[in-house]
């Protein structure tokens, strides 16, 4: 790799893995579409779509090591939930992780479309109360949030995605979860999910792994200090930035499918 392609790496990398930490997601949501379209607008040449798919599968696993450490203490992370979801997420990302060979480029950027525009929508149902619940008194559907996190394992494996974009609004508007709450927990299924997805990508031979190395790098120093901003800001403006970077990256993906 080019020197200034490193650089450029590694700052996607930072970008992404602050913001996963400050929002409980993997970061592939931002990274995805920087790493498929920056590389080529400054002049190097383009990662392919399973390229981005293997090393945002990597580097998800390493950012969100680095967030569920900032989170383990303060009551955050709901063990049941992450146990429940976790283990669907985990075989469904396998699934979908080592499918995904058999994919065209546009196959999975399509799905990364749909997933996206999914979570694009339920960013904005309306969500009262959740955050009034104390921590302690937090309960949830058991059987339908392995359901559904088997279902998001299955597509975002095939993007590398760990599903985490698309597990925000699940928790927060299904299963009616406490934002910090949310945010502590997915990191944790998003680093399950990652191992499944992680597997997949890397038997398959679709993982660039200089690239992959940077990113990681990237990922330890910026998920930490992300989850730090998560911990005080408020939980509006937490919901709001993520809805908009759902909403912005949906609307750039669909305009290049179509």
């Amino acid at each position: 790799m080019e020197f200034g392609l490193i650089i450029t790496v590694f700052l996607i990398g930072f970008i992404g893995s602050y913001v996963s930490g400050m929002l409980g997601i993997g970061g592939s949501i931002i990274k995805y579409p920087m790493l498929l379209y920056i590389p080529s607008l400054v002049g190097f040449t383009a990662f392919t779509a399973h390229e981005v798919s293997g090393i945002s599968a990597v580097q998800v696993f390493f950012a969100t090591i680095g967030g569920v450490w900032a989170y383990r203490k303060g009551g955050y992370l709901n063990k049941n939930l992450i146990t429940y979801m976790g283990v669907s997420i985990l075989i469904g990302s396998f699934i979908g992780g080592y499918g995904s060979r058999f994919m065209p480029e546009d196959g999975i950027n399509l799905v990364y479309g749909l997933l996206a525009l999914t979570a694009a929508v339920m960013m904005f149902v309306p969500k009262k109360g959740i955050d009034d619940v104390p921590f302690d008194q937090v309960s949830f559907n058991k059987w339908l949030a392995a359901i559904l996190a088997l279902i998001v394992g299955i597509g975002a494996g095939i993007v590398g995605a760990a599903g985490a974009f698309l597990l925000v609004p699940i928790m927060l508007v299904v299963l009616k979860i406490p934002t910090r709450m949310t945010i502590a927990s997915s990191l944790a299924i998003t680093l399950i999910s990652s191992i499944g997805a992680t597997i997949g990508k890397v038997t398959t031979g679709q993982v660039d792994y200089m690239a992959a190395g940077v990113m990681i790098v990237a990922s330890l120093i910026a998920a930490p200090l992300g989850a730090k901003t998560g911990k005080v800001m408020n939980t509006k403006a937490l919901q709001t930035i993520l809805a908009v970077l759902i909403l912005a990256t949906t609307i750039k993906i669909w305009l290049d499918i179509i």
